[in-house]
């Protein structure tokens, strides 16, 4: 079985790392440093933690102020309260002049599971996307958490980082090295490519191992970096391969297959499919359940790339 560690949990970690390291960092959250992990930080280094409480749009404007004297500012919540009650502070506060704020959410999409569809963030990525100049990542796993919030907090201006509340399995080893905005081919193929990000990334490889000995060689393709997005592994996948299938734990308007087509109708148009969350909110249930509900499985995505791969003749 392979190794699983929360993406909450590496940057748990890496947040107290460098707070140790760098004394101009500071960390905000909402009532929620349990959950969020930066508890961890909180215990070693109190004068540089703020617990705005349950308040997050005053969190962003703390967050904003702290950033314009100089500071490089972690603020921390749950995906859906970061995104949908802070937008108009984020936007204008952070986003329009351009802060040094890192927004680093955790208990991103469905798998939050049975708190609920008002604790259910589908929508982030496509709010935090709209804003001109931010960053926004979703790693993979545990190891490329960790190098995404160092890139953060080694890189000036405004970052959405998306975490999930599971531990998830490790599709990385010691060896890898996190670039920002740039795809990572996780495994070649030639029939088609799966672009997928977040936790999606382990069921896409899942399914093109099984794919694989039917005689059907999927690319893989993580895009952790979701904007700015990598358009040359874009349009590469799509010359070398003729197809493209995006898989992600969002609603399926504004997330990745929105920015991957947007590329492919520009620069190499071929047959493309999307698995995404459908257009509606899903109940209360387990994770594993949810994600079924919606196909976000390794049957899913084979079942999606085989009927691509016979699209594309």
């Amino acid at each position: 079985m392979a190794l699983e560690m929360s993406t909450r949990e590496a940057y748990g970690n890496t947040l107290l790392e460098l707070g140790r390291e760098n004394e101009n960092i500071v960390v905000l959250n909402a009532d929620l440093s349990h959950s969020t992990m930066t508890s961890l930080f909180a215990r070693e280094f109190p004068d540089r933690f703020f617990n705005c409480g349950i308040a997050e749009q005053d969190m962003m404007s703390i967050a904003a102020g702290l950033a314009a004297s100089g500071k490089t500012v972690f603020a921390s919540s749950f995906a859906v309260f970061a995104a949908t009650r802070c937008y108009d502070q984020v936007r204008m506060s952070i986003a329009q002049p351009h802060q040094n704020v890192k927004i680093v959410a955790s208990h991103g999409g469905i798998t939050v599971g049975e708190d609920g569809f008002s604790h259910h963030s589908i929508e982030d990525l496509s709010l935090f996307c709209s804003f001109p100049g931010f960053t926004v990542i979703i790693p993979a796993d545990a190891l490329e958490t960790s190098q995404a919030v160092r890139a953060a907090a080694n890189t000036y201006g405004p970052f959405y980082i998306r975490l999930s509340r599971p531990k998830t399995p490790l599709v990385y080893n010691d060896n890898y090295r996190f670039v920002l905005g740039k795809a990572v081919t996780m495994r070649g193929g030639g029939d088609a490519t799966v672009i997928a990000i977040g936790i999606m990334v382990d069921r896409a490889l899942q399914a093109a191992d099984t794919l694989a000995r039917k005689g059907i060689e999927l690319r893989v393709v993580n895009m952790p970096t979701l904007k700015p997005i990598d358009e040359n592994a874009i349009v590469k996948a799509a010359e070398e391969t003729g197809a493209i299938l995006t898989v992600e734990e969002h609603l399926q308007h504004g997330g990745l297959g929105c920015a991957v087509s947007q590329a492919v109708a520009k620069k190499c148009p071929v047959p493309m499919s999307f698995l995404a969350i459908n257009n509606y909110y899903s109940p209360s249930g387990k994770p594993e359940e949810l994600l079924q509900m919606h196909g976000l499985t390794a049957e899913g995505i084979e079942k999606e790339a085989r009927a691509l791969v016979g699209r594309k003749g």
